[in-house]
This record gives structure tokens, C-alpha cells and sequence, in this order.
């Protein structure tokens, strides 16, 4: 059966329980780093721990060092039990004790106070603006930790060595994907959206994973444990610790109530980022058509206007952000102006000390924060999601040809190419019908007939570029629908009507399709194919970078090119999509004669328009609204009075007569 056509496109809608499941794949896909995982959430709760005891220090060193109370008078159990136990009662000891804690806090997290200046995380971030694609870079190659120091050190080059090999694994497992989807999946779908999704959605896995895994974890512990140390030390004073604890619903609120719109919003800013990269990458790769026709400015044009659409979307998630922000604040000021006043009037009229202050409001934003960031951990990871939907949809919902491990390996082809009773259709076209026909071992089998036969179409079947609608494609006899693709595409050489060439060497070209030759198998593969004067020719011969696309060669030669990598690949079946279109009639005669005598033991397969290429051949398949109407010799077929080929034979041969004698053909 045919496939039906993918679409690379998922759907512009996200709910929140479509959302929820994306988080879980996400998930899912880190499982390979788990144990790395569990490493920096152990780092995590390290930190954490340490930062509980900072507001201690400068409590001690208030009361005990600068005003010199004395300790036996000390209310808070926090400060009095371990002075005492320790047996520091004077201020110069207690001084000197401290001195030595802080220095020790200093080496160990790089902090010595209750925050601020004093208490610097260990983090890493490129230079980059407010957009999608730089803020990835960041995602790509962040390292942090909630504190500096030996332990925020050891805590970075984990998280960073972490944040880049997930990435990378991600990433690459996204292109091996696309590498592997059928051969009409871009059909409808832009290059550069693809793009878009490898280097900018990919990413989004970072974000959401270390704030899913993370902060549900130190977040709680931060906040129980702030809210406990608050709660021995001013106990007799709830509203403390309770006006803290007041930010999470808060928080909880404003995130579930506005994670949709960031939702949205971000899917909208990335469709139209991956629509201008796709929009950018087409206008490059045909800058020689615009320059051509003068369209510098209809491109230019087109360009500037999903441009604009990608900035005028990307402000609309910075307004949805600052919504979250601003409501965030709203609702939580009325708390925090109660709890500071609170928190002063119990200063003036000495219920607590000046150094209780260092605890009240290290502890308090001890709470505070982690609160926010538990109760904004919806809202964060939205523009993650979206990102992770647009990659999900390509990892999980369309099938890749290679995901067919379950079936036979096909055997080493001996014998022969059948089709038996195949069509071909798409969109509701009949492209073949009912195309029977056999290509044995030793034999050349040409494709020839009018544009818009089928004949690309005819032999894409034989590697499942495409799938037959119905019939059987055989090779000695098994289905190769049947097998695992890879091995029937392991026996496949193939030379493309359009030259595909990549920014590499010629030597490396050549030996795209079989690495493991030698540079004297590539040299007489060249040569075979005509391509080796001209090669030799170039200021650095085989080692020649060609550039985009072979930019710096003529069609006729990136045609020999292709032609030379086919002939290298030792596979037995040999498929030739127009060879010979951009030679001159010398050049395309002795390749044919080179084809013949390489292809005693392939299958040779060739589609053409040139009839002298096809008059080469042991057999002739002539193609007519997708059938096979007149099959045979190049002799058998000119013989047949009326026949389809002869007719074409001799608009060609007329053509090329009237060419040489400087009139237009007849036929035209």
C-alpha cells in the first residue's frame, strides 16, 4: 500500500493535559542520564543545606560580637545551644570562631552571609538577546548551581557536562530522525523548518527537565526546612513563617491561570521563527533564479514580512511573560508589606534582636523563593513545552522507514528486478498502472516516454522511495515490501536526475556511498565515469572542495561525479535517473559503453529522455500515462510502423536535423 503523505506540521493547538504528556516524554528521553541526574539533585540538596546555616553567622556576630549581649540571655535555641555546647561565651572568641566559619563558607560555597553580594551561585551563560534561537544557545550550554565555591565548582561542571551531552544526544537523535522518514516527507514541509527544530526546539528538553526534576525537589525542602528553622526560632511569632508559606498559593494561582496564554503565545513565536528561517534558507538556495529574473526584491520582501511576523510573535510572549510578573506581584505585595511591617514593629519594641533580623529574612526569602519558583514552575516551562511538542511530533508521530528491525534481512540480489501488476498513485492520481516487467542480472533496461509518464516515479519503487498502491516488487522472487529497508537499500547505487553533491572533497563525494574505498578505487570510478581529466585538472584535484551544492563545477560534471559514486558502490542494482541529460553526444556514448561493460553482473536501470542513450539498451520499457505501452530492442521497437518510440525516435532525429541546419523541428 501507498504511504500517505506526512505532514511535518503538528497541530497549532496544545492543551494543558496535551502539555502534561509532552513533560513526560521529555522526561522519558533524559532516562539515559538518570544517574547523572540523581547526581546533581544530590548537589542540589548539598547546597541547600548549606545555605540553611549562612543567616547563623551574621545573627552571632550581631549580637554576641558588635552589641555583646550575652549568650546565656540569647531566646533563640539556633544560636544559644551550639555557642554554649562549644563554650563560646566571649566576644573576642566567639569573633575568632566565626572568622573561621565564614572562611570555611567562603572556600566551600563562596558565601558568608544571608544573600545578596555576599552569597554569589556558580553559573554560566552565552551573550545573547530576548529571542528564541540565542536563548537556546544558552539552554545548550548552561552550567549552574545555587552556590559558588568547591562545592558550586564540582556542582557546574556536572550540570554543564550534563546540560551538553542531553543535548547533543537529543539533538542528534532529532536528525537521525529525519534522516530516516520516508522519501516524501519534505514534499510539503521546508528545510529549514527542520532546521528550526534541530538546532532551536531541541533545546527546550534542558529547561524542562532540570526545572521538572529539580525544582519540585529542592523547592519543598527548602521551604519545609526555612519554615521549621523559623518556626524554632519564632515560634511565638506564627505570622513570620506563615506569611511566607502565603507566597505558594499565590504563585500556584498566577501560573495555572496564565500557563495557557505563554503556551500559546510560544507556539505562535516559534512556528513564525521556524516559518522565517525556512523563508531565509529557500531565498539562499535560489539566490541565482531571483538574480535572474530581477525578483531581489520580491524576495526581500517575502523575507522582511515572516521576519517581522517572527518579532511582532516573540512580543507577544514577552507581554504574556510580564503579565505573569506583574500579576505575580500584585498579589504577593499586599503579604510582603504585612510581613515586613510585622517583622519591624516586632524590632521597635524589642520582641527580637538586630541580629534576629539576619534569620527573620534569610529564612523568610528562604521560603519566598522557592515558593515562587515551585508556583511559576508552570508557567516557565510552557515556552519549553511548545518547543518540545514541535520536536515530539516528528520522535513520535511520524513512522520512520528504517523502525522495521522485526522483519527478514533481504538476501544478496542474484537474479533479477520483477514488478508484477504494480500502480502508483497519490492525491488521487494514478501515476503507474498496472506495470509489469522483469530486469535480470547482466541487462540494461531503459525507462524512456513522453514528461509526466512515470518513469522517476517507476524506478523510486525499486529502493521504497515509494510503496506500490497495489502489486508486488520483486527481487529474485521476495516482495521487497517484506524485508528491512536498509538491506534493500545496501544493494542500491543510484545517480539522481538533479546533481546532489555536498560541500566536501571530490574524493569524499565520490566515496559518499561506499566509505571504505581506496583512493585508487575512487580514481577508477572517476575514470570509468569520464570525470578524472577534469578532476586532475583542478588546482588541488580530488581533495577540491566543492562548495554548496558543487557550486564550482559545470552540470556535466557534477553529473560525472554522480555518476562516478554510483559506479563505486559495489551494489547489484545500478539506477540511473537521466546520466547523460547535460553531456555532449561523444561524452554520452562512451559512458554508455562504459555502463555496458560495468554492468555484466548489476541490474541497470535508466531513465532518459535521450534516445541514443536508450538505444544502448538490452530491453526498452516505453511509458504512457503511467503504462507501459510498447516494450522491447531498440531495432524491435523502430520496426513496429505508428509505434510510440519510433514516433519519438524520429522527433528527436528530426530535431536534432533541423537543429543542424538552423531551422526549428517540424513537430514543434
Amino acid at each position: 500500500m501507498s504511504r500517505p503523505p506526512l505532514q511535518l506540521e503538528e497541530s497549532p493547538t496544545l492543551s494543558g493535559a496535551h502539555a502534561l504528556q509532552v513533560v513526560a516524554l521529555a522526561l522519558r528521553y533524559a532516562k539515559p542520564f538518570a544517574s547523572r541526574f540523581v547526581i546533581k539533585a544530590g548537589l542540589v540538596l548539598a547546597s541547600i543545606a548549606v545555605l540553611l546555616v549562612l543567616p547563623i553567622p551574621a545573627k552571632i556576630l550581631i549580637d554576641h560580637v558588635i552589641l555583646a549581649q550575652p549568650v546565656a540571655a540569647e531566646r533563640n535555641p539556633l544560636v544559644r545551644v551550639p555557642l554554649l555546647w562549644l563554650g563560646l561565651t566571649e566576644p573576642a572568641a566567639i569573633l575568632w570562631a566565626m572568622a573561621v566559619l565564614l572562611v570555611a563558607l567562603l572556600v566551600l560555597v563562596g558565601g558568608f552571609g544571608p544573600g545578596g553580594a555576599e552569597n554569589e551561585p556558580t553559573q554560566a551563560w552565552l551573550g545573547g538577546g530576548q529571542d528564541t534561537a540565542t536563548q537556546t544557545e544558552n539552554e545548550v550550554n548552561a552550567g549552574f548551581s545555587l552556590v559558588g565555591g568547591l562545592l558550586g565548582l564540582v556542582d557546574f561542571f556536572v550540570t554543564i557536562r550534563l546540560t551538553q551531552d542531553l543535548n547533543h544526544y537529543y539533538r542528534t537523535t532529532l536528525f537521525g530522525r529525519f534522516q530516516a522518514l520516508p522519501y516524501a516527507a519534505f514534499d510539503d514541509a521546508k528545510t529549514g523548518d527542520a532546521i528550526y527544530r534541530v538546532l532551536y526546539d531541541t533545546p527546550a528538553i534542558t529547561n524542562t527537565v532540570y526545572r521538572v526534576l529539580l525544582t519540585p525537589l529542592g523547592a519543598p525542602v527548602g521551604i519545609v526546612a526555612s519554615a521549621l528553622l523559623l518556626r524554632l526560632a519564632f515560634g511565638n511569632h506564627p505570622p513570620i513563617y506563615l506569611s511566607a508559606l502565603a507566597m505558594l498559593p499565590v504563585s500556584l494561582a498566577i501560573g495555572i491561570a496564565l500557563g495557557g496564554v505563554l503556551r500559546r503565545r510560544e507556539a505562535r513565536s516559534r512556528r513564525a521563527g521556524a516559518l522565517a528561517t525556512a523563508t531565509a534558507e529557500e531565498s539562499l538556495s535560489n539566490v541565482v533564479v531571483a538574480q535572474a529574473f530581477g525578483a531581489e526584491a520580491t524576495e526581500r520582501a517575502r523575507y522582511d514580512a515572516a521576519s517581522w511576523r517572527a518579532f511582532t510573535a516573540f512580543r507577544g510572549v514577552v507581554a504574556a511573560s510580564m503579565a505573569v510578573v506583574v500579576g505575580g506581584f500584585l498579589l504577593a505585595a499586599p503579604v510582603t508589606v504585612f510581613a515586613v511591617r510585622y517583622i519591624l514593629r516586632l524590632l521597635a519594641t524589642d520582641a527580637i534582636t538586630p541580629g534576629d533580623l539576619s534569620l527573620v529574612f534569610g529564612y523568610f526569602f528562604g521560603i519566598v523563593g522557592p515558593a515562587v519558583d515551585l508556583g511559576a514552575l508552570w508557567p516557565r516551562i510552557q515556552g519549553s513545552v511548545v518547543g518540545l511538542h514541535r520536536v515530539f511530533h516528528v520522535l513520535e508521530h511520524l513512522p520512520a522507514e528504517l523502525d522495521d528491525t522485526d522483519r527478514p534481512v533481504l538476501a544478496p540480489i542474484r537474479e533479477r528486478i520483477a514488478f508484477d501488476g504494480v500502480s502508483f498513485g497519490f492525491d488521487g492520481t494514478r501515476v503507474l498502472r498496472d506495470v509489469t516487467f522483469e530486469a535480470p542480472v547482466g541487462t540494461i533496461t531503459a525507462v524512456v516516454g513522453p514528461a509526466g509518464a512515470g518513469k522517476t516515479t517507476l524506478v523510486s519503487l525499486i529502493p521504497r522511495f515509494q510503496e506500490p498502491a497495489s502489486g508486488r516488487v520483486l527481487a529474485d522472487g521476495t516482495d521487497l515490501g517484506t524485508v528491512r529497508l536498509a538491506s534493500v537499500r545496501r544493494q542500491m547505487a543510484f545517480a539522481f536526475q538533479e546533481s546532489v553533491l555536498f560541500s566536501d572533497s571530490i574524493r569524499e563525494n565520490i566515496r559518499f556511498g561506499h566509505p571504505g574505498a581506496s583512493d585508487d578505487d575512487v580514481r577508477r570510478a572517476a575514470q570509468q565515469a569520464l570525470a578524472d581529466e577534469f578532476i586532475r585538472a583542478l588546482p588541488e584535484g580530488y581533495d577540491t572542495r566543492l562548495g554548496r551544492a558543487g557550486a564550482k563545477l559545470s552540470v556535466g560534471q557534477k553529473q560525472r561525479l554522480q555518476l562516478a559514486r554510483a559506479l563505486l558502490r559495489p551494489a547489484p542494482v545500478l539506477i540511473l535517473d537521466e546520466p547523460t541529460a547535460a553531456l555532449d553526444p561523444e561524452t554520452e556514448a562512451a559512458l554508455v559503453r562504459t555502463v555496458r561493460r560495468l554492468g555484466r553482473d548489476r541490474i541497470v536501470l535508466v531513465v532518459t529522455h535521450r534516445l541514443s542513450t536508450a538505444a544502448e539498451a538490452d530491453q526498452i520499457l516505453f511509458l504512457e500515462d503511467g503504462r507501459i505501452v510498447e516494450r522491447g530492442t531498440h531495432a524491435a521497437l523502430l520496426a513496429r510502423a505508428g509505434g510510440a518510440y519510433r514516433r519519438f525516435w524520429e522527433l528527436e532525429t528530426r530535431g536534432g536535423r533541423d537543429a543542424a541546419s538552423g531551422r526549428l523541428p517540424s513537430a514543434m
